[in-house]
């Protein structure tokens, strides 16, 4: 038997990256049905579209659903594609945007679209989310936030205080939800490798940077898309029934010396 036969999500975010690993993490493991809700179909580090992928290599239903997670009747036709596959179990708000920045520099605009998408996003998900989910008094709701979200950045000001909303609205929903069988719980990635950009254009400085990060690392390496995949297959299974408000940190323990 496999971490999570019979159970249907949604993945936001899902075509890319760590959303794309969390999805295929999903029907790896037995999920019945897994939607792929993003703003793009076709994955950013290229192949075929997650979705057929999933239907390729396993045998998990998959559907793609066009969603911008800052509009609310999208979020709601991700989740309604949940219930037409089986009914909605798992919700993972992973969609979201990063950016480094200068602090004096940030615009009004900027800043709420960081909020927009990372933490509202992810509030709205969660309530239309929780609708469905009350009626069977079970289910996982996963918020993929960030280190960034517990110790704050100054290279990335409205990124932290996005992800710090994140953090903090996940425990208040495990208390919300809680009474309704619903667990709430958040990821905090550390450095993980599709999240550092596209080809740099200094290799060589490029590959210094990689080297001084992976040193501060105790487990030497960048993160992959995988390892988050990993943690987020825990809290979606029954092996994760007694877990709830809390924040599961993997970072390859870059964060354990602060």
């Amino acid at each position: 038997m496999s971490l999570l036969d019979g159970k249907t999500a949604v993945v936001t975010g899902g075509s890319s990256g760590i959303g794309r690993a969390i999805a295929r993490g999903f029907a790896e493991q037995g999920a019945e049905a897994v939607v792929v809700a993003d703003v793009r179909e076709q994955p950013k580090e290229g192949g075929p579209p997650t979705h057929e992928l999933i239907e390729t290599e396993t045998d998990t239903s998959s559907v793609f659903v066009e969603c911008d997670v800052t509009d609310r009747s999208d979020l709601r036709e991700a989740v309604d594609a949940a219930e037409a596959a089986g009914g909605l179990d798992v919700l993972v708000n992973n969609a979201g945007i990063w950016r480094s920045e200068e602090f004096f520099e940030v615009t009004e605009a900027e800043f709420q679209r960081m909020l927009d998408i990372n933490l509202k996003g992810a509030y709205f998900g969660s309530q239309i989310a929780a609708e469905r989910l009350v009626e069977g008094d079970s289910g996982a709701i996963i918020n993929v936030s960030s280190i960034a979200g517990l110790f704050g950045n100054g290279d990335w000001p409205t990124y932290a205080a996005s992800k710090g909303g994140l953090t903090t609205l996940t425990y208040s929903l495990a208390h919300k939800l809680g009474g309704h069988g619903i667990r709430v719980n958040a990821i905090h990635p550390g450095g993980v490798q599709t999240m550092i950009g596209g080809e740099p254009s200094d290799p060589e400085a490029a590959a210094e940077q990689a080297e001084q990060f992976t040193q501060m690392v105790p487990l030497g390496r960048y993160g992959q898309p995988e390892d988050i995949a990993g943690a987020a297959t825990f809290l979606a299974s029954d092996l994760a029934s007694y877990v709830t408000g809390e924040s599961l940190v993997v970072d390859g323990g870059w964060t354990s010396w602060r």
